[in-house]
């Protein structure tokens, strides 16, 4: 990249606004998202989903940053204040929590993506952006938003929407797909078509929608003011305001992997159980698609300061240590087994136990003589001893547990009845 080229991406960002939409259920995620929202949701050892896209901003000099929740927000909202308040408002910095506050004088919380927006369209006013950058909180992934910027910029686009290769059978019914023509003009919009529209020259593979876009400011208000108006909207930029535009607007497509080198891309919907298990699980690899110890495109969060993970006993048949793992700060492994699993912070693992290809969350106790297999235990839970999990599907569904359709299981507090969440 040239030094102008370098000199116009900073113009371009330091005149944008991102606004992440971070109030989702997640319900595919089943008990994982009972007292959380999505964002939320832990990834990766000590991170939050919504930790990517935060990063991402940063990383690409765009800070000035919205962070729009509703469903179950507590524990995102606390993450935000102890991860990502520590910025310079005096350079015009900042994350501001925009939480569903029926700003609008509706009598009902955000009904969809574009209603987030138009919802808090005067806040966005207020900031006198050139650019509103929409960005999903509940994807994993990394991209460099400045070489979008610049494509939007040079297309002269009112709307460049951001894209990914997958194959056709993954996008069928579950992602908005686009059809392009050479330039990248977007031609069409399917909304979780069951036939996606094909790649030119690609059998095969299609381009998905990320849920992230980049709007002029004007073509922005317009957009979200004349859907608000429409009685017969789903007030959602897949299903209403992208159709509506594509043919009318300048839309644009925008490859994610374009922003690098390499052309390689990193994206991960980590919305169902199965996906969120694997996703973690790619991590403990020898050479990971997601480098989080790449120093030139930093992961921020907020973790607490705890002592290095420890492993305890070194007898023949006790004796802790963990092959292909990850472990995070705070876990003491004490004469137990873990193998291609990875540690969340805090987690305590007592003797004779085996843990393997799992997703341990913070805080999680798990006693002497437990075996747990392809799982994923959630925040908290305290496992008895002698406790098998994923051993036996018909005994883990006849306990409760969700197990997923590849069989991967889920265990939370509320599964052994402790109540870690009291509502009185």
């Amino acid at each position: 990249m040239s030094r102008d080229e370098s000199r116009q991406i900073r113009q371009l960002t330091s005149q944008t606004l991102a606004l992440i939409l971070a109030g989702g259920q997640g319900s595919r995620l089943h008990d994982l998202t009972s007292w959380r929202a999505k964002p939320a949701v832990p990834f990766g050892g000590k991170f939050r989903i919504i930790d990517f896209a935060l990063s991402n901003c940063i990383n690409s000099n765009i800070r000035r940053i919205g962070v729009a929740t509703q469903y179950k927000s507590h524990s995102l909202v606390r993450h935000l204040v102890r991860g990502w308040s520590g910025f310079k408002t005096e350079f015009n910095e900042f994350v501001e929590v925009l939480p569903a506050s029926m700003r609008m004088g509706n009598d009902s919380w955000y009904k969809g993506t574009a209603d987030a927006v138009y919802q808090n369209l005067d806040i966005i006013r207020t900031h006198e952006p050139e650019f509103v950058m929409i960005l999903g909180g509940d994807h994993v992934y990394k991209m460099d938003y400045g070489p979008l910027m610049l494509q939007h910029d040079r297309k002269g686009a009112d709307l460049t929407v951001c894209c990914i290769e997958v194959d056709a059978e993954e996008a069928a019914n579950s992602f908005g797909v686009l059809k392009i023509d050479e330039e990248g003009r977007v031609l069409e919009f399917q909304e979780k078509p069951a036939e996606p529209a094909e790649i030119p020259g690609k059998p095969g593979r299609v381009l998905a929608s990320m849920g992230n876009y980049v709007f002029n400011r004007e073509v922005l208000y317009e957009q979200l003011i004349k859907d608000a108006d429409d009685t017969e909207s789903e007030y959602d930029f897949g299903k209403n305001i992208l159709p509506r535009m594509v043919g009318k607007n300048q839309v644009f497509a925008f490859r994610l992997g374009d922003d690098q080198p390499s052309g390689t891309a990193y994206w991960r919907d980590v919305g169902t159980v199965d996906a969120y298990w694997e996703a973690n699980l790619e991590l403990v690899d020898f050479s990971p698609e997601l480098d989080l110890w790449d120093r030139t495109w930093p992961v921020y969060t907020h973790q607490e300061q705890l002592a290095s993970a420890k492993f305890v006993h070194d007898e023949e048949n006790r004796r802790g240590m963990a092959l292909n793992c990850l472990i995070s700060g705070g876990c003491i492994v004490s004469g137990a087994e873990i193998s291609q699993s990875l540690l969340f912070s805090n987690v305590h693992v007592r003797s004779f136990s085996e843990v393997f290809k799992s997703v341990i969350l913070p805080n999680v106790k798990i006693g002497r003589n437990v075996k747990i297999r392809k799982a994923v235990i959630d925040s908290g839970t305290v496992i008895e001893d002698g406790t098998e999990i994923g051993i036996d599907r018909a005994a883990d569904e006849a306990r409760g547990f969700y197990v997923s359709p590849k069989g991967v299981t889920l265990v939370t507090p509320d599964h052994f009845n402790q109540k870690i969440h009291r509502v009185r």
